[in-house]
């Protein structure tokens, strides 16, 4: 689940509320639990590496969220980078389900969120001789803070199995700062962020036709703008980039399944 869907969800959960003007009159109605999100984007990203092959992505889910901090959610992408791998195989979508408690329990503003999220691949045909089961279960722990107009986050991910279906890499994580600023024009916010994605266990990682690579961590980061239109609807336009190692992550087509790129995502909460 990316930066821009939660976001977006709050934006949508702000916007229920009525102005104060007409809130004097008519009490203003209660924010719904529930929230649910659908985004279309050029590329699916996920730490920097591409899901999709540079291609389009369908995307969406939902998220219900309880007064006392506990919350649970879903999330879906279409995706081909398994299939892409694993000639014969088939592996359409990317399904994520997650719970935890989110309070601000520091100060208003500095949100504390802990939780379980598991990545769940629905599969067939895969080959163990090109790569695990791709299923992950990752624990997180994220401090939310805002600043005036800067908001953002500081997470750190941790691989309670191995990490989509890489040889001997539980223990792998991902620490990674999101930064956002409200430019205070045109409903516009610039967006940061910056990661670590430390693979463990692998001094002699396996490869096609018997390579084997022993650097295979890498960092990932992004800059864009996010336009926020109202009623849930927001366009994001950014560059996302990495040093990810062009002989491990790469496509079908041989090239860096890491490189530099511009992805365009609009997206829509109900």
């Amino acid at each position: 689940m990316n930066t821009l869907q939660k976001t977006a969800i709050a934006a949508a959960i702000s916007g229920l509320f009525a102005p104060a003007a007409f809130a004097q009159a008519t009490p203003a109605p209660e924010a719904s639990p529930v929230t649910a999100n659908v985004t279309v984007v050029s590329d699916y990203r996920f730490r920097g590496i591409t899901q999709s092959n540079y291609k389009p992505a369908i995307q969406g889910g939902f998220d219900y969220a309880h007064e006392s901090g506990f919350y649970i959610g879903n999330w879906n992408s279409s995706i081909s980078w398994i299939s892409d791998g694993n000639p014969g195989s088939s592996a359409p979508i990317e399904m994520n389900f997650y719970g935890g408690f989110k309070k601000e329990l520091i100060a208003p503003g500095f949100a504390s969120d802990f939780g379980v999220l598991q990545y769940y691949y629905p599969s067939t045909g895969l080959n163990s001789s090109y790569m695990l089961n791709p299923n992950t279960t990752e624990l997180y722990a994220a401090q939310n803070f805002t600043l005036g107009p800067v908001t953002g986050f500081l997470k750190f991910s941790y691989a309670v199995t191995t990490l989509f279906g890489t040889p001997n890499s539980q223990g792998s994580f991902y620490p990674d700062l999101t930064v956002n600023y409200d430019t205070g024009f045109w409903g516009v916010t610039a967006n940061g962020h910056v990661g670590y994605q430390y693979v463990a266990g692998q001094p002699n990682t396996a490869g096609p036709a018997g390579q084997t690579y022993n650097n295979i961590s890498y960092t990932d980061w992004k800059l864009g703008l996010t336009k926020d239109f109202g009623g849930g609807l927001a366009l994001s336009a950014s560059y996302v980039s990495t040093n990810a190692n062009p002989n491990f992550y790469y496509t079908p087509q041989y090239s860096s399944s890491g490189r530099g790129g511009a992805v365009v995502a609009l997206t829509k909460t109900f």
